[in-house]
């Protein structure tokens, strides 16, 4: 009995190493990858030091000149989807190979940062043998390179040759034009004629990837209430519009603030005798005093949510407390929609299970699905519902958004071969 034992755990232990090496082709894209991985940095510092913020069209469509010539060189045929000028963004770069192989992926990644010209300038620099900085250096240049460099190391090995792939750089991805049936329409419908969506957004370290991200829409307070002298506050003169919104933000807290998935943030308050709000700018001006009892009240915020379902349950709660108002004010909220979400789905669990095989394959352990609360809106929701989807493959680091932006040096590597194996095995 003790023999038989024995032998079926040297089996199970056989089928499990043999499941989790790699080929000698896979291995042979990582060679790629450590050979040409100076050019990828290079290709990296290159991006990161042209100023690509949205606002900044030229600088986004420099990048994607940069990242064009790349694609180009790798057999791929290259778009540029130019938006109205009404829409004052720079446009999108799309680059296809069609063949009859495997699964056809939708890549995606953006070329433009938050990072305005004229905010303080922070060109790629090596901070220790682990760290990087630079505008965009993790959000999302690190990404893009990836993409690219992953491609690189699958065409020299002549591996993309009956693959279908696009890869599909926006140019707006931080701020997306208005309106977004404009913006996104082309983004959506070439995401259709495909099975799969990766999205190379930071990745949160080695292990996690997101199957999910919470959707984003906004919402706009109004408060209306009797202007009158302070000494009637609570009695004849009522409440005024800043105690109807306070109470109403209040309110919002204490009964929708402990739904697992769900945020919404007021981002701008402004009550007084008399208040100007520029929705366009989103910023206002008031005067009050105190003896006056505030007739006027703006407050604007962001909802977030992880399904369609959720949104829509909040929103109704939150027309209903806006509608038990104080005595002697009316209020209103108006929603606008945003991003949609990424919801979990069957199919995008099944794609953490390919990651995670190759990442055991390379020795780095485990990956599972992370926390959707930890991630914020992106490219990729546009789509989630029309195909299967993962997100978060593309640089770690840490600080993006922020001054001094960092890449992680150490995982970017390790990253990138994860990426190019994932997509060979995809479209095999």
């Amino acid at each position: 009995m003790k023999k038989c034992l024995l032998v079926f755990f040297l089996l199970a232990a056989t089928v499990i190493t043999t499941a989790q090496k790699l080929s000698k082709t896979e291995q042979k894209i990582v060679n790629n990858i450590d050979a040409d991985f100076t050019a990828a940095m290079e290709l990296l510092k290159s991006s990161v030091n042209i100023n690509s913020g949205t606002f900044n069209t030229e600088g986004v469509k420099k990048v994607g000149e940069l990242y064009s010539k790349e694609l180009k060189a790798l057999g791929f045929t290259v778009e540029r989807i130019s938006l109205p000028d009404s829409l004052k963004r720079a446009g999108h770069l799309v680059a296809y190979r069609k063949g009859k192989k495997g699964k056809k992926l939708f890549l995606i990644g953006h070329l433009d940062t938050v990072f305005e010209p004229s905010m303080p300038s922070n060109p790629y620099t090596v901070l220790t043998d682990s760290t990087a900085t630079g505008q965009g250096v993790n959000d999302m240049k690190g990404g893009d390179v990836m993409i690219i460099a992953a491609l690189k190391a699958l065409h020299q090995l002549k591996l993309l040759d009956d693959a279908s792939i696009t890869v599909y750089f926006t140019g707006d991805e931080e701020n997306a034009g208005e309106p977004k049936s404009i913006s996104r329409g082309d983004f959506i419908e070439r995401a259709k004629q495909h099975d799969i969506a990766l999205g190379f957004e930071g990745a949160m370290g080695l292990n996690i990837v997101a199957t999910a991200r919470r959707g984003a829409s906004s919402w706009k307070l109004e408060v209306e209430a009797q202007q009158g002298h302070s000494s009637g506050v609570f009695a004849t003169g009522g409440y005024g519009a800043i105690y109807e919104a306070s109470r109403i933000i209040n309110e919002f807290r204490e009964k929708l603030g402990k739904e697992e998935y769900l945020t919404f943030n007021p981002g701008l308050f402004i009550g007084g005798s008399n208040v100007t709000y520029n929705e366009a700018a989103q910023k206002g001006e008031a005067s009050g005093k105190t003896n006056i009892i505030s007739p006027k009240t703006v407050v604007i915020g962001d909802l977030r949510f992880l399904s369609e379902q959720q949104k829509e349950k909040a929103r109704e709660n939150m027309r209903q407390i806006v509608a038990n108002s104080l005595p002697n004010a009316k209020a209103t909220i108006r929603f606008e929609d945003g991003i949609p979400s990424m919801p979990p789905t069957p199919g995008n669990d099944s794609l953490v299970k390919v990651v995670n095989d190759i990442s055991i394959a390379l020795g780095y352990g485990e990956v599972t699905a992370g926390n959707p609360g930890s991630r914020g809106a992106g490219d990729i929701s546009y789509v989630a519902e029309y195909l299967n989807c993962l997100d978060g493959l593309g640089a770690s680091g840490k600080g993006a958004h922020a001054p001094g932006e960092i890449l992680n040096l150490t995982e970017y590597p390790r990253l990138l071969k994860r990426a190019a194996l994932m997509i060979y095995r995809l479209t095999r």
